[in-house]
């Protein structure tokens, strides 16, 4: 019962930063399955890219009605960030679990970092592109984040929003509520992607993927709903502040790599 408990809890929260910020909450799903819920980290890898992916889904779904998803974009960014994740998967499969999660650990301070950032910057980048028009760099560029974000995708079971929301608001011009909303659409194509990678190895454990989904369903909409309505900007750095001391957690319980 306890366990039920804590996976909707949970759960709901991950689903309601999804919701609120774009991205972000994907993040804790892997810390909370192992150190909370008792899931080795393979196994809690592949469990949180098929919750977060559910999540996002419906966040996509909310966003949509807004006209805050820009389809063009998120599916190029989407199908190959979906390429990324197969070898991120296959990498993921040849490292133990203690090294996999020392480098989460990194991964969780370089994100905090960007949040801090994203947190001290205006919304608009000032540049003269409109948002959504691209030239050829600019194409190149998108699918070079897109790829990086589906490797990471793969490898560590995130959704990799904390990449996509500021990429697309500080290099393409996206206003804040269509970064989110088309963040989450990239989200869920490279969960699916990276899920079926994972799934092929058997390490999914279907019972708590349940019940983090439901919890999902409830927090996602949450957050859609206060989207834009809450000072996003102070969330974001006293989440990012968050993350960087988890991370750290992570790091001092998995320095020593020689003992794996």
């Amino acid at each position: 019962m306890d366990q039920v408990v804590l996976s909707l809890a949970f759960g709901s929260f991950i689903g309601f930063l999804l919701g609120l910020l774009g991205g972000g909450g994907s993040i804790l799903t892997v810390p909370i399955l192992v150190y909370v819920i008792g899931e080795d980290v393979h196994s809690a890898i592949g469990t949180s890219l098929a919750i977060v992916g559910a999540s996002a889904l419906l966040g996509v779904l909310a966003h949509s009605r807004r006209g805050n998803v820009r389809i063009k974009s998120g599916f190029v960014f989407g199908f190959v960030s979906m390429v990324g994740a197969i070898p991120g998967v296959w990498l993921n499969h040849l490292i133990d679990d203690k090294v996999i999660l020392f480098f989460f650990g990194l991964l969780m301070i370089v994100m905090g970092l960007s949040m801090l950032r994203k947190g001290n910057t205006s919304q608009s980048s000032g540049l003269s592109t409109p948002c959504g028009v691209y030239t050829q760099k600019g194409w190149l560029g998108f699918i070079a984040i897109g790829f990086v974000v589906g490797l990471l995708t793969g490898f560590f079971g995130i959704g990799g929003g904390f990449l996509i929301v500021p990429a697309l608001v500080l290099r393409w011009n996206f206003p804040a509520h269509s970064a989110i909303g088309t963040s989450l659409l990239v989200i869920t194509m490279v969960s699916v992607s990276g899920f079926l990678g994972h799934l092929s190895f058997g390490v999914i454990d279907s019972r708590i993927m349940e019940l983090f989904v439901l919890g999902g369903m409830i927090g996602i909409f949450s957050g859609t709903a206060l989207a834009g309505r809450m000072p996003e900007h102070k969330l974001t750095k006293m989440f990012g502040w968050f993350i960087i001391i988890l991370g750290l957690y992570l790091i001092y319980k998995n320095h020593n790599l020689l003992d794996i």
